[in-house]
């Protein structure tokens, strides 16, 4: 999160402005220093897969090892590091401070649908995770839809279930607000308008949100009841835990206490030099609460553990590290090749990285090479502000700036799908599913099978549609 100081005094921040960095090499990092990042999120990406016992008991260790390796560089080396550093270190508890409080609140709700599933229920309940999720995030909003979803499925559960789930509740649903994914919510730390998104982004996502239900309901109706197992079929609706509304209410009327969306707020980190503000410490303060308060026959079954989180945080804080030369080096490029990058390339790169590796930092890769090309710089509120308002190419005239934000953020959100490790719910419904003795898909499968021929047909129409310049 910023502070209007950071904002205004942008040539000491992350990335700094392009134009500055090309006028001066020596304020860009070694093309090397981009290995640890790299790196950390090859491992993140293969780690679960090829060597899990190691990853299991070592990816704490790996992520602060690498950003440590950077953030000694940045300290000893670079003019400005230890600045550049605090300012990466108050955007990673902006982050942490949401995803943590939504996690917590959205593991006190526990709903308990008694029915037996049907094409027509399931597809309505993938709709309102879908929407919901634009709400309590796609963690939030799979973590509270997952276990009714398979619970009035019992006895039909096929593999296509869980990865319609993935698709729909876990990626895509959650495009129309920063709240919904982590990209979207780091695109708001920098200076995206809140509301931006949603006018931008609601055509595409409704195309492709009906498009995956009614293929969903094609598929799901072809399965029959199935034999039922324990599921009662009342037709009753029961939350358990309702009060963590008031919690989740309190979460989001506090993601807009920011000196960047609320000219003259508080800020702590003017007023107190700390690497947090107002917003993160009533969100802390709420997911301490909510817990301690939390129904706790909601939490035994929704089977609660901080696991999830604990492996945000610590992938997390090393991703944001090490990936602050990769972000400079990024913006430094497009500010120097912006004729070679069209809104077609900014789409397929950022949706073909999003989805083999985390799509959060990709976006933010990708807004700093958005940013680079239109002259901006990443980390000052009101250029991202300037390039979000949409500003003329300096090479492709006809085609203004928002479109290319546009290109990035539904590429990220969208394309998180289309493995296991796009995005962080999606292994852990997978992860769920497998508990609950769930056909799942093994990761190449998933991929051959699923996303491949039914997400990009999708994808492509999206880039025809909207995005082919």
């Amino acid at each position: 999160m910023r502070n209007t100081l950071i904002a205004a005094d942008y040539h000491e921040t992350a990335a700094g402005a392009a134009v500055h960095l090309l006028q001066s090499s020596q304020h860009l990092p070694p093309v090397w220093l981009a290995a640890p990042f790299i790196l950390l999120l090859l491992m993140i990406a293969t780690g679960p897969l090829l060597y899990a016992h190691f990853w299991e008991h070592h990816y704490a260790k790996v992520s602060i090892g690498l950003g440590a390796v950077v953030a000694a560089y940045y300290l000893l080396v670079m003019d400005q590091g230890a600045r550049i550093l605090l300012h990466s270190l108050e955007e990673y508890l902006s982050f942490l401070a949401l995803i943590t409080a939504l996690f917590v609140v959205s593991g006190g709700i526990y709903i308990r649908i008694e029915r037996r599933g049907s094409p027509l229920i399931n597809g309505s309940l993938l709709l309102a995770g879908a929407l919901v999720s634009n709400i309590i995030g796609t963690t939030g909003a799979s973590m509270l839809f997952i276990r009714p979803y398979l619970r009035i499925n019992e006895g039909r559960m096929k593999a296509f279930h869980i990865v319609f789930f993935i698709f729909i509740v876990s990626n895509i649903g959650g495009a129309l607000t920063p709240i919904g994914d982590p990209p979207l919510f780091l695109g708001f730390l920098k200076g995206v308008p809140f509301f931006w998104v949603t006018p931008k982004v609601w055509f595409p996502w409704i195309l492709t949100l009906a498009g995956l239900i009614l293929i969903f309901i094609v598929l799901d109706s072809r399965v029959g009841k199935g034999v039922l197992m324990t599921t009662k079929n009342s037709g009753k609706v029961r939350v358990v835990g309702a009060k963590s509304f008031i919690f989740l209410a309190m979460v989001i009327g506090a993601v807009f206490l920011d000196p960047a969306v609320i000219p003259g707020f508080p800020s702590l980190q003017v007023m107190m030099h700390l690497p947090f503000g107002i917003r993160e410490l009533i969100m802390f303060t709420v997911a301490f609460t909510a817990y301690k308060t939390a129904d706790k026959e909601a939490l035994k079954s929704n089977e609660f553990n901080f696991l999830p989180i604990r492996e945000v945080a610590f992938l997390f804080i090393g991703i944001f590290a090490t990936m602050i030369p990769a972000l400079q080096l990024v913006g430094a490029y497009a500010s120097t090749h912006a004729g070679e990058l069209s809104v077609t390339r900014f789409y397929w790169m950022t949706g073909a990285l999003s989805g083999v590796l985390d799509n959060a930092p990709t976006y933010l890769s990708f807004l700093a090479g958005a940013s680079g090309k239109f002259g901006m710089n990443i980390n000052s509120v009101s250029d991202i502000q300037k390039l979000s308002g949409g500003i003329s190419s300096p090479v492709h005239g006809d085609v203004t700036s928002d479109i290319y934000l546009m290109a990035i953020s539904l590429a990220s959100v969208f394309f998180g799908s289309l493995t296991y490790i796009g995005n962080a719910p999606n292994f852990m419904v997978k992860n769920i599913a497998l508990q609950a003795k769930v056909e799942v898909p093994e990761f190449i499968e998933y991929i051959y099978k699923y996303s491949l021929p039914v997400l990009m047909p999708f994808f492509a129409l999206i880039w025809w549609l909207f995005f082919n310049y």
